[in-house]
């Protein structure tokens, strides 16, 4: 990935309505309990790997 990419703001996955389902993940924006949590936190690579693991989960995958 280069620079400019990598440097760029990764957006937030919420859409305003939080609501924890089964497993500890939000049924709106697919994320757990702790990365809600720890999102505003984390770099730029952690949030793409998150994103990549909302991807799967909107996919019907167990992550």
């Amino acid at each position: 990935m280069t620079q400019a990419v990598e440097d760029k703001p990764v957006p937030s996955p919420c859409v305003s309505v939080c609501a924890l389902g089964k497993g500890d993940i939000c049924i709106a924006c697919h994320r757990s309990g702790e990365e809600i949590s720890r999102w505003g936190r984390m770099s730029n690579e952690e949030k793409r790997a998150v994103w990549a693991l909302i991807r799967r989960r909107e996919q019907g995958e167990a992550v």
